[in-house]
């Protein structure tokens, strides 16, 4: 399709970007612009007025991030077809899609397709795996095709907004902060790849790691980041999630769409 394809995400592990690209692949865009909002001073403010968006969100307890919703808040558009993104570890997404739903509508996108994807859980370790290694390519495969389907219904001149799971009003959010990541000085390195991959830019390297707790959003990012694994996070509320994530969410979940 001869249109540019608007990419917004907030992604600090990487899973809901991988989505959002497949999908812009299926509906095959001539041209593809990203809009990463996940790191400090990412924001742009800009008004849409051509193509189709694609925005993409980590799921939080069944909620978007409050963080996402900031950051993204000076982006707007013009009644702009957009594909709305859920990526959530394989427990449930409950009410983000909807959530994200009514927050783009108010930025004056036009939703016309929405879908949830499986990515590998914040807290899923080697030894504790939750839904390790996805999106896999199954799943990338399925987004492609998700993009293709939406391709056909804009094409077709149809722009309605699907009905999409969840409820109104949403779930309490749940808060964070008081508990992040810790740092093994043992192992660490100070290579600061921790630090420039933190969302909230709540962590500082100089002799050695700090992590501002309070405003730690628990993403895992500085985790998955550290390539010698010195950035373990076994809180004991941590640890106590991981085992009931373990426990019940084990069996893995397919991608759902709603077009």
């Amino acid at each position: 399709m001869s249109f540019t394809a608007h990419l917004i995400y907030f992604s600090p592990t990487g899973t809901t970007k991988k989505i959002t690209t497949s999908i812009a692949k299926g509906l095959g865009a001539k041209r593809v612009v990203d809009y990463d909002t996940t790191l400090p001073g990412s924001s742009v403010e800009t008004d849409l007025n051509d193509g189709v968006a694609i925005i993409g969100i980590p799921v939080y307890a069944g909620r978007v991030p409050e963080l996402c919703l900031q950051r993204m808040q000076t982006i707007t558009a013009k009644g702009l077809p957009c594909v709305l993104v859920a990526l959530y570890g394989n427990r449930e997404y409950e009410d983000a899609l909807v959530e994200l739903r009514d927050f783009a509508t108010g930025q004056g996108f036009k939703v016309v397709a929405a879908g949830a994807f499986i990515g590998e859980h914040s807290y899923s370790t080697h030894e504790r795996p939750i839904a390790e290694g996805r999106p896999d390519a199954k799943d990338l495969l399925l987004a492609v095709q998700f993009g293709q389907q939406v391709a056909t219904k804009i094409e077709d001149g149809n722009f309605d907004t699907p009905e999409i799971a969840g409820n109104v009003p949403y779930k309490d959010r749940v808060q964070f902060g008081g508990v992040a990541p810790e740092t093994d000085r043992d192992r660490c390195t100070l290579c600061g790849k921790c630090a420039e991959s933190c969302p909230t830019g709540v962590i500082t390297v100089t002799e050695k790691v700090a992590t501002e707790t309070d405003h730690c959003i628990m993403c895992c990012a500085c985790v998955k980041a550290c390539d010698v694994d010195a950035r373990p996070f076994n809180h004991p509320r941590i640890k106590e999630r991981r085992a009931m994530l373990l426990a019940n969410c084990s069996q893995p979940k397919a991608p759902e769409v709603f077009i």
